[in-house]
Parts: C-alpha cells; structure tokens; sequence
C-alpha cells in the first residue's frame, strides 16, 4: 500500500530502474516520515505533487532543492515497506512514472508494495548471480517460474521457485544499478507481486498472460486505449 492509493487513478511504473539515489535526510514528523533523496534524473525534471517511486513504493514529491526531492510516508506505508530502515548515505531505487509513448522494458508495476522479503542467500550463476528471498506465505500462488516479481521497484523473473523461498538473476550490469546489488543476507527488499497475478488477465499467443485495458482501469491504472 503506498501513500496514492486512495487518490484516484494513478500513474504506473515498468520496474526499469533510472537512478540510484541517495538519502540526504530523514526524519519522523507526527508520524510521518520525511525523506530527501539526492538524484538528478528525479529532480532534474520534478513538480510538486508529482509521484516517484522510491525502492518501488509509489510516493508524492512535497519539496524539491536543486538535485534534491523530499517524499513523505505514512505509517501505514512504513509498516509495510523498508522505507523506515533507510537512513542518510542509504541508497535507493528510482523511478519516474511511465509516460505515455515510453517503451514498456520490464511490466506493469504498480508502486504498491504488498509486504517485504528477506534475502537468505546469493550464489554465482555464471556471470550473474543467483539471490534467494522468502516467499510471502499468502503470494506462493503468485509467485511462478518464469513469472514477473518487483524487489524494490525492480522487475524481475522468477526462478526456482518452491513453497518457502524463491530466487532472482542479477545480471553485472544490474547488480551495479539497483540496492539488491550490494544487500546482505537479511536485507527486507519491498514485494509487488505481478499485477497480472493479482488480478487476471487474457492469454496472448505466445501463452503468456496480459491485462486488458478493463482489467488494468479497475486496477486503478489512468490508460488512453485510444494512443
């Protein structure tokens, strides 16, 4: 659950991570924490009001300062997220919203994180490297091979999964982009299960399974099926 969930319609993410930025301060203000994230390509562009989203939790900008914006969380968001272990030097995710036009490179994500995974191991896999979580006891369902997951706003496919754990591919590339590639065991990444898991979807030809434009409206998503 993030802080736009009950805003209306709301903007989506494809889990393609832009920036690795930098908290610069946080702080507990009745309830509510504040965050500062030092990154150019979330600040070089950002309004008041616009949506972020930060290690995969969809927030509202309240402030920006030159290469700086400021997001606050609510303690409902907090209880479900790790934004509440971040700390000034800790790095996070970034993503912009996707605009219509842009390329879709990984899947729909939401920005609304359904609880945290703790990782239990990571492994060489070749040139990547294989790293285990914990499955959600109420997403094993959702969780299949080949299928998308989002740790930390990052979309990922599954591998090997079992009824207790499951395990993601981090490419070198990646391994430098996003926080999972330096996190230790232990480290509680944000879940967003596949929104096509969720809430269904048709199959295309390939047997695959996409959401139609209905499925993705009663999601909450703002789509022109007209573009």
């Amino acid at each position: 659950m993030s802080d736009v969930m009950a805003q209306g319609p709301h903007r989506m993410f494809t889990g393609i991570v832009e920036d690795l930025g930098v908290v610069t301060f946080t702080k507990i203000r009745k309830g509510v924490q504040l965050i500062s994230v030092r990154s150019s390509v979330a600040a070089g562009c950002a309004k008041l009001g616009d949506s972020v989203a930060i290690n995969g939790v969809c927030l509202t900008i309240v402030a920006t300062d030159h290469d700086c914006i400021t997001v606050e969380a609510v303690p409902e968001t907090l209880r479900l997220t790790n934004l509440g272990d971040l700390k000034v030097h800790s790095k996070v995710n970034i993503e912009r919203p996707l605009a219509f036009g842009d390329a879709i490179g990984g899947h729909f994500v939401q920005g609304h994180i359904d609880t945290t995974v703790s990782l239990l191991d990571r492994r060489p896999d070749g040139g990547a490297e294989l790293v285990r979580f914990t499955t959600p006891a109420t997403f094993t369902k959702q969780i299949v091979s080949k299928g998308f997951v989002a740790l930390d706003g990052v979309s990922l496919t599954v591998i090997e999964p079992d009824r207790d754990s499951f395990a993601i591919s981090l490419i070198p590339h990646t391994k430098k982009s996003v926080t999972l590639g330096s996190a230790p065991v232990g480290y509680r990444a944000n879940f967003e299960a596949d929104i096509v898991a969720k809430y269904g979807g048709s199959p295309n030809p390939h047997g695959a399974l996409t959401p139609s434009i209905d499925q993705l409206r009663s999601a909450g998503f703002a789509l022109d099926e007209n573009r």
